[in-house]
């Protein structure tokens, strides 16, 4: 039967608006739903503010690892507006999963020295420090119910209260040497954590709380063997090259896993399903910080100019911008004269990608329209700095991943 012409029109336009509904995803219990499961970072896009972060000024706080302080810069003049001391070596700014509090993780390994001190974003000022073991990072599960102190030299992640960080339970994580940064799963459950140390990654399970898996990076070209791993099964690994990975993001449709390695000058590409390396993309020198783009179309790549730990000025730094729909390398954005861009974060309206100059004692300004970059002096060995405000209901830390 034919039907009368309005009837198929309001047929096609239900049709066309279920086509373009977002779909959604099971969570884990107290995590807040995925709105679109097309975009993970679809709540972290311009203008979506939280009524949490209602009052906090707009400042970009710069943690410097040999000046034990934090630089304060408002982004609306691109001045140095305040500076105040922390703990020692502090290595990253995080937000807290809540949007209140941002903590400045302070690296010495063991308490007292190891530390983490809280700054009000509505005042710009720092309280009294926690101390904590080793925080050369600071996550929180995505229900918000734990924060997680990666302490680094011990090959430990701490799960701690959110707020008070007092310890709920420690997991070993022994094949994972230097592991440091980390990204989460669509629905929440799982985590994978880089490697530095043993050029891998190690995958989590957040809620059985046991570690699940690791995979052995493999650069394209160089000569592999396959041996027995710890748990008897086999595995491949490269005879005479081992990376460095360091920063990790998620794609938004939650399939790929991205990984920056500074030795191997590239972006890793992981399947998340099998857990299998699938592409490496060579993107520039020192490959380290990912950011994604606020419309969680590209992937921005800090190439910090070195593959050195401690390098020297004016490398052959930049950025490189990934498109997520086809894994492809779109635009490459350098420094003139050279620099060390390391970690940041974008701006909340996307217009700035904002990186810490490493060993150039320098705070880079990305415009991400055209790439060109401004240039802002600060302190001894500036590095996790962040932006803030950012858009988002919460993080899951780091210098602000956003959800």
């Amino acid at each position: 039967m034919r039907l009368p012409l309005v009837s198929s029109l309001l047929l096609g336009t239900a049709a066309l608006a279920y086509a373009q509904a977002p779909a959604t995803v099971a969570t884990v219990p107290g995590m807040p739903p995925v709105v679109d499961a097309r975009n993970l970072y679809s709540e972290a896009a311009a203008g979506k503010m939280s009524p949490a972060v209602a009052g906090a000024l707009e400042r970009v706080y710069v943690p410097h690892v040999r000046g034990n302080d934090v630089w304060v810069i408002d982004p609306a003049t691109l001045k140095v507006v305040d500076r105040f001391k922390v703990g020692l070596s502090p290595q990253h700014v995080v937000p807290s999963w809540d949007l209140k509090t941002l903590w400045v993780a302070n690296n010495a390994e063991r308490t007292p020295n190891g530390s983490l001190t809280p700054v009000d974003p509505k005042t710009g000022k720092p309280g009294a420090p926690v101390p904590v073991d080793d925080p050369y990072n600071l996550y929180f599960t995505p229900d918000g119910k734990s924060a997680i102190v990666v302490a680094e030299a011990f090959k430990r992640l701490d799960f701690r209260d959110p707020h008070s960080f007092a310890l709920q339970y420690s997991l070993s994580v022994p094949r994972c040497g230097g592991i440091n940064h980390a990204d989460f799963s669509i629905d929440g459950r799982t985590a994978i954590f880089t490697c530095e140390f043993t050029g891998g990654i190690t995958k989590v399970d957040l809620a059985e709380r046991k570690v699940l898996a690791y995979l052995q990076l493999i650069l394209p070209g160089k000569p592999t063997k396959v041996v027995k791993g710890p748990d008897g099964k086999d595995e491949t690994i490269c005879t005479v090259w081992k990376g460095m990975p360091q920063d990790i993001r998620v794609s938004p449709d939650g399939s790929t896993w991205y990984i920056a390695d500074m030795m191997s000058n590239g972006v890793y590409v992981v399947d998340g399903a099998t857990f299998t390396q699938i592409d490496f993309l060579p993107t520039g020198v020192g490959s380290h910080g990912l950011y994604p783009s606020r419309d969680g179309t590209k992937l921005y790549v800090a190439n910090r100019g070195t593959t050195k730990i401690h390098g020297g000025p004016k490398g052959k730094g930049g950025v490189s911008v990934i498109d997520f729909a086809t894994k492809k390398i779109v635009a490459t954005w350098p420094i003139p004269g050279g620099g060390s861009p390391d970690m940041g974060n974008v701006s909340a309206d996307g217009s700035r990608l904002w990186l810490s100059g490493r060993f150039d004692d320098s705070v880079y300004v990305f415009d991400t329209t055209t790439g060109a970059v401004k240039t802002i002096k600060v302190g001894a060995e500036p590095h996790g700095l962040t932006v803030w405000p950012q858009p988002g209901r919460y993080s899951l830390g780091h210098t602000g991943n956003m959800r």
